[in-house]
């Protein structure tokens, strides 16, 4: 039994586009293609599709996805691994929610809030190493003293403006509109706006963000944010490309 490539983009929430730029870099082959020249998948194939969506989830970048899924080991085997990872996420996530739950309880019922169970579930310092030696531990200390100093509302609206960024990101690369733009231009000012409200940033602003950039595209945590349809490293390149065209002329 296979399904056709538009039945396993819909079965698996992606889309055709996505698969076909699966297959096209060795991710995905399709086990056959019929005489119409569908793309088809069999069970085999769906396995290793999952295991992708679920890395992806994990927010791996492709390459080494396709590393990870390369590997000789058994489905099964390597299936339970990435279920342990999800069943992590998913007591993290069951913590925050908690959290949030109490909160709302106590805002509504007027109760006094327990700060201490506010932020169960929500880790700022997971990237304390690498930035440190990235940039030094006063560019941590300073940013962690920050985000401490931040009420609840301000670290609400930090994250809102987070996503925001991420989103308008997002679907200007997928419009294919020039990085050089004046539309792809005016989100890299706000982007550089806030990193410039971080503290804790060398204080050579233009070599900043053009190393920034340069590590949305080589990290795959970061590149994830910026995800199109095309998969791979497409959207973190636009906004690399975006960046570096503002810091040269603008800092």
């Amino acid at each position: 039994m296979d399904w056709s490539i538009q039945e396993i983009a819909r079965l698996a929430g992606t889309t055709s586009r996505t698969l076909r730029h699966y297959d096209d870099i060795g991710l995905l082959a399709p086990s056959r293609i019929a005489s119409n020249g569908y793309r088809h998948y069999d069970e085999a194939a769906l396995v290793r599709l999952q295991r992708i969506l679920l890395l992806r989830e994990l927010g791996l970048g492709l390459p080494q996805i396709a590393e990870v899924v390369d590997r000789d080991e058994p489905e099964a085997s390597a299936l339970q691994t990435h279920l342990e990872l999800l069943r992590q996420e998913q007591q993290r996530l069951a913590r925050q929610i908690a959290s949030v739950e109490s909160t709302i309880t106590a805002l509504t019922e007027r109760k006094e809030l327990m700060a201490e169970n506010m932020f169960d579930g929500f880790d700022h310092t997971q990237h304390k190493d690498e930035v440190e030696e990235r940039w030094g531990r006063k560019a941590y200390a300073d940013g962690d003293r920050w985000w401490r100093g931040l009420t609840d509302e301000g670290r609400a609206a930090w994250q809102r403006r987070v996503a925001d960024l991420s989103h308008e990101w997002s679907a200007a690369a997928e419009s294919g509109i020039d990085p050089a733009s004046d539309e792809a231009q005016q989100i890299a000012r706000r982007h550089v706006e806030w990193l410039a409200d971080v503290p804790g940033r060398p204080d050579d602003l233009k070599v900043y963000v053009i190393g920034l950039g340069e590590m949305y595209v080589a990290d795959p945590r970061f590149g994830a944010n910026y995800a199109t349809g095309e998969g791979g490293t497409a959207g973190a390149e636009f906004v690399r490309d975006a960046l570096r065209v503002y810091a040269e002329s603008n800092l």
